[in-house]
């Protein structure tokens, strides 16, 4: 299987993918192409067999492309059992699913007022009500997956899984622009951050050259 993501320190959606890909346990290629500047643009002209949606992240397997973040986890988990992304217990398999899809579809304003930036932090940014609104949701959904269904250890639903992959770069956001968040989302957001594969993607962050000067500056509210 080949894996196409995009930079590590911008792109919220290939970590997502790339994650999903990890927790498959199947062994993967990993291409990474800088999605900004002018040469983003060539790629995706001069690549249009590879990249078909002109977007990241990518799977091939064969002859299979998926070019979405929960299409690859879905067909990872087709591939090697749904157990090992969600859930067991269908009331806690339930909420996993709500939730995954609802990150997948909702917060725009979190991801516009508060860009993925690995590698920045930016103090004393003025969020808008709706970013506000967001960030509550996201804190009620995490309290109640804890308080429900997270016994079995540090994360959503005890293990780490499909909810953690799809959260994984929310809990980014908040550590870059220093969201005040309660005790129990500090200790969650502590142990994704601290998982082995996050602190890879992390380091890989930090090493790599692009710069997108877009997502350097904390945008104004």
């Amino acid at each position: 299987m080949k894996l196409i993501i995009g930079n590590k320190n911008y792109s919220s959606w290939s970590l997502r993918g790339w994650l999903a890909c990890k927790q498959s346990g199947l062994s993967f290629e990993e291409l990474t192409v800088n999605i900004g500047g002018e040469e983003w643009e060539t790629v995706k002209r001069q690549s249009g067999e590879i990249m078909p949606a002109g977007k990241v992240p990518i799977l091939w397997d064969g002859e299979t492309v998926i070019w979405d973040s929960l299409a690859i986890m879905e067909y990872l988990g087709d591939k090697v059992g749904r157990d090992r992304y969600w859930p067991k217990d269908d009331a806690a398999r339930g909420m996993a699913r709500s939730m995954v899809a609802e990150m997948h579809s909702s917060f725009l304003s979190l991801r516009r007022t508060c860009p993925m930036n690995m590698r920045s932090r930016h103090d004393g940014l003025q969020l808008p009500d709706e970013c506000k609104v967001d960030i509550v949701r996201i804190l009620q959904l995490w309290a109640e997956a804890r308080a429900r269904f997270g016994q079995g250890g540090p994360f959503l639903f005890g293990t780490f899984g499909a909810a953690d992959i799809f959260f994984a770069p929310v809990v980014s956001r908040f550590v870059t622009y220093r969201i005040g968040v309660p005790g129990f989302a500090e200790a969650y957001m502590q142990a994704v951050w601290e998982h082995e594969w996050m602190q890879s993607w992390v380091s890989a962050a930090e090493d790599e050259q692009w710069v997108l000067e877009q997502y350097e500056v904390a945008p104004a509210t």
